[in-house]
């Protein structure tokens, strides 16, 4: 064998021996990248309710069970004395931010969804027609598409969408047929059809959400505007909608919810109820009553869900968010399992997005960690009216796509003292980076 022969056999035989002691000494994964240990599960869908441990592997539920071993995973958390349930859903917000546009829900009294939605346990939001089929993709591309919320849509029935008075009224660009084909191009996006802020008398904005709903297989959402004796209340849930269409501001008394001899609700909403129309409560700056609400839900008229209508005029004054809404209706008669239900299975049946919603193993890793205070709280509704409750809800921990995205006491993070530790792992499980540059590595 020649020199050059012989050392290209070296030299493979060195490659070959590199390449095994590399697999050798390499080490597996973990089972799971994030593990939630000791909290109490809640998840309506799958009918959970007890002390568990919610494991998170790949963006993803990887199991849900007692006694998952810390050892399996990258990063344990320890959640004792905490609600875990699915990430939030909030069914009615506003938040096509940063047109400029002056007095517009498609402008200046949106929010940016980003800045409201993980420090309350809100993973997904629904936003309730701010953009028609003129403006909607401007809206994806500004908003949806650079959110890291999961920002979901209910197309207007008007083209220019929720832009103000002259604009929301004009019945010529209430057009059922171009919303669903806009709808239909974007099936991913895409949840609903909303009908709103309409001050006539006559049903054009109900049936053109109608037909867009029905070519586009989609909800209709309804905020009834102006109170009209030409389209009462009664004929718009037990004629005009749909079974599984969904009515907004449930408990604002401004378009006869509540039967003036009972103080329950109307007859209107207990027969929209039997026919499967939805309640929800949108309860916003001026669309909630504790005079409507205490005594409906005491005669066993609960909301299907939860939702905030979040915008500039709402997020400081009653409503402040989900979780403070939660909060509310615990005081006046749900449960905590029925207010998380009511802000995560109950809404995503209603857009039919049961992917979302809940742990089930293979469902996207949405999860929000929620501790329940006690102490002395008061809430107010649209009058400046209070209640006071010795409960109240608080996001402790925010995860989206298997990562976390707020923490509020530094659940997962290490004593600034402590020994740093492997941080390679560190970007499977959560989006905030250590930076520190001596550690010679970011976990991004």
């Amino acid at each position: 064998m020649d020199g050059g022969a012989h050392m290209k056999n070296k030299f493979l035989a060195c490659a070959a021996l590199a390449l095994l002691t590399a697999g050798a000494s390499a080490q597996p994964l973990p089972s799971y990248d994030l593990l939630l240990r000791g909290g109490r599960v809640i998840d309506a869908k799958n009918r959970i309710d007890g002390v568990m441990d919610v494991a998170i592997k790949d963006g993803k539920i990887a199991r849900v069970a007692p006694g998952l071993s810390a050892g399996d995973a990258i990063k344990t958390i320890d959640v004792r004395g905490m609600v875990v349930s699915p990430g939030l859903i909030d069914l009615h917000v506003h938040v096509y931010n940063g047109t400029g546009e002056k007095g517009s829900y498609a402008g200046d009294l949106s929010i940016p969804p980003d800045g409201f939605t993980f420090r309350s346990g809100v993973t997904t939001v629904v936003d309730a027609g701010c953009a028609g089929w003129r403006n909607f993709e401007d809206f994806k591309d500004r908003i949806i598409d650079r959110s890291r919320t999961r920002v979901l849509a209910m197309l207007n029935i008007v083209g220019n969408g929720m832009r103000g008075g002259k604009w929301e009224q004009d019945q010529a660009d209430m057009d059922g047929e171009a919303t669903a084909k806009m709808a239909q191009r974007y099936p991913n996006v895409v949840v609903g059809v909303k009908a709103a802020h309409f001050a006539g008398p006559e049903w054009k904005p109900i049936d053109e959400a109608v037909i867009a709903g029905t070519k586009a297989k989609l909800p209709v959402m309804v905020d009834f505007g102006s109170d009209k004796p030409e389209r009462p209340i009664y004929d718009l849930l037990n004629t005009k909608l749909r079974p599984g269409d969904i009515y907004t501001h449930a408990y604002s008394g401004l378009r006869q919810e509540q039967d003036p001899a009972t103080q329950g609700p109307s007859k209107g909403l207990v027969d929209g109820r039997k026919r499967g129309v939805y309640f929800d409560t949108g309860t916003g700056g001026g669309s909630f009553k504790f005079m409507l609400a205490i005594p409906m839900i005491k005669q066993g008229f609960k909301p299907d869900s939860l939702s905030t209508d979040l915008h500039t005029g709402s997020m400081n004054s009653s409503t402040k968010d989900i979780l403070n809404v939660a909060s509310k209706f615990m005081v006046i008669g749900m449960s905590l399992q029925e207010v998380v239900a009511a802000m995560t299975a109950a809404p995503a049946r209603q857009i039919k997005r049961e992917d979302l919603g809940n742990l089930s193993p293979g469902s996207v890793a949405d999860i929000a960690v929620i501790s329940v205070q006690k102490g002395r709280f008061g809430y107010t509704d649209m009058l400046n009216t209070k209640i006071t409750g010795t409960q109240r809800l608080v996001a402790e921990l925010t995860i989206k796509d298997g990562k976390i995205v707020y923490d509020l006491n530094g659940l997962e993070s290490l004593a600034w003292n402590a020994p740093p530790g492997d941080v390679k792992l560190d970007s499977r499980w959560t989006s905030f980076p250590r930076q520190d540059p001596a550690l010679g590595v970011t976990a991004r």
